[in-house]
């Protein structure tokens, strides 16, 4: 299967959103129109939430064949807020399990008049793959793929940078972690590339570093406390160790913390109003302390918050590009 992303496939010959693989070939103007549609999906925590009936009469498939909490649940609660029915297929009970091809479950669901197929995988290119085998009438969301890519991710994290720094472009962004097994990393690179961010820097381990080739332009490094002086925004990301085949040489918890891990300390080597963020699920005092995941410039909640609003839009998005 291609990892590339069949990326003439996501938009239709008049440039609305057919399925969403990857944001790389997406213009600037495209994924700004996007963010702006999610934030007007967007209301404060306490109120009701923003509904609308543009998915009525459509089905939603969340088909996650590798395990996932936030980006399931805030998927299901965009489909459904939008009027939608909504599938969620177990992947422990289903007939994937006992044997069936992906294809047949594919076709079976099909069948079964599903629009939407949101896809998790461990394996990549199974999004594509899929986009390549259905029915004109039906979208697919890539909800995260191996180490390629999560689109949806990146975008929430675009929003988020631009709702609390007023803009994506001209900033300092620094990522720290495990970015050789990141798609986080990846969706979120190719976003600031295209909205005109002008500085990434890129920390990791030895071992866990980033492939050059995939990051044009970055500043790779393992120098922590270099990487964060003077950021804008500092991501902190977890070791993906269900990716890494050889573990014996990585760090312990507590060593990490040590030479990795975003402390106070190290945030303020950052500029004062630097924000930080994680993707979740968060291992505290390990690649983030409490106490900064917690603490004033943490804006991990609020990108959970615009998870929602983000997957409404671009399933908002696909819906309407089957509309004639």
């Amino acid at each position: 299967m291609n990892q590339t992303g069949n990326l003439s496939a996501q938009l239709d010959e008049a440039g609305r959103l057919r399925h969403l693989l990857r944001l790389q070939g997406l213009s600037r103007t495209f994924i700004t129109e996007l963010l702006d549609r999610a934030t007007a999906f967007q209301t404060e925590v306490g109120k009701p939430p923003a509904r609308d009936n543009v998915l009525r009469g459509r089905t939603v498939a969340n088909l996650f064949f590798e395990p996932s909490t936030r980006t399931r649940a805030s998927f299901e609660l965009a489909a459904k807020r939008l009027s939608a029915d909504v599938l969620n297929l177990d992947v422990n009970m289903s007939s994937r399990t006992k044997g069936e091809s992906l294809l047949d479950t594919i076709y079976t669901l099909q069948a079964m008049q599903v629009d939407v197929f949101v896809v998790r995988d461990a394996s990549a290119g199974i999004p594509e793959y899929i986009t390549e085998n259905v029915i004109p009438q039906v979208s697919v969301l890539n909800a995260g793929e191996a180490d390629v890519s999560h689109p949806t991710q990146g975008l929430l994290d675009l929003m988020t940078i631009r709702e609390v720094k007023g803009t994506i472009d001209g900033l300092t962004v620094t990522i720290i972690g495990d970015i050789a097994h990141s798609r986080v990393a990846r969706s979120l690179s190719e976003g600031l590339t295209i909205m005109g961010n002008n500085e990434l820097r890129l920390v990791s381990p030895d071992g866990l570093s980033a492939d050059p080739t995939l990051y044009p332009g970055a500043i790779l490094t393992s120098d922590i406390d270099g990487a964060v002086e003077g950021a804008d925004v500092v991501m902190a990301l977890r070791i993906q160790r269900e990716r890494i085949k050889e573990k014996a040489n990585l760090m312990t918890g507590m060593d990490y913390h040590r030479d990795f891990g975003l402390t106070e300390a190290r945030l303020r080597l950052a500029k004062p109003d630097a924000i930080v963020m994680h993707p979740g699920p968060m291992n505290r005092d390990v690649e983030i302390a409490g106490a900064v995941a917690d603490g004033p410039q943490s804006v991990i909640t609020q990108q959970v918050h615009n998870g929602v609003a983000v997957r409404m839009a671009v399933l908002a998005a696909v819906t309407e590009s089957r509309q004639k």
